[in-house]
C-alpha cells in the first residue's frame, strides 16, 4: 500500500484514469464492432460507413494515449481492406 502523500493521491489517479481509459478503449470497441457487423452483412455501403464513422474514433484514441498509432494504423489497414474485398 502507498505510504507517502505523492504515492497515495497516485493511486488515485491511477483508479480515475483507468476508469476513464476503460470507457474509451470500450467505446472504440464497439464501433469497430459495427464494422465487422457490416462486413459479415455483406453490406458494402454500410461496411463504408461503419468505417468512416470508426476511423475518427480510432485515431482519438491514439491521441488520448489508448492505442499507439502504429496498432491503430494497423487496426485501420486491415478494416479497410475487409471492407474493399465485400461484393
Amino acid at each position: 500500500m502507498a505510504n507517502s502523500p505523492q504515492a497515495k493521491k497516485r493511486a488515485r489517479q491511477n483508479e480515475r484514469r483507468t476508469e476513464i481509459n476503460k470507457a474509451r478503449r470500450s467505446r472504440i470497441r464497439t464501433f469497430l464492432k459495427k464494422v465487422e457487423e457490416a462486413i459479415e452483412s455483406g453490406d458494402k455501403a454500410a461496411a463504408q460507413e461503419a468505417l468512416k464513422q470508426a476511423q475518427p474514433e480510432l485515431m482519438r484514441g491514439v491521441s488520448r494515449g489508448i492505442y499507439h498509432k502504429n496498432t491503430a494504423a494497423r487496426k485501420m489497414s486491415r478494416l479497410v481492406a475487409r471492407v474493399k474485398a465485400v461484393g
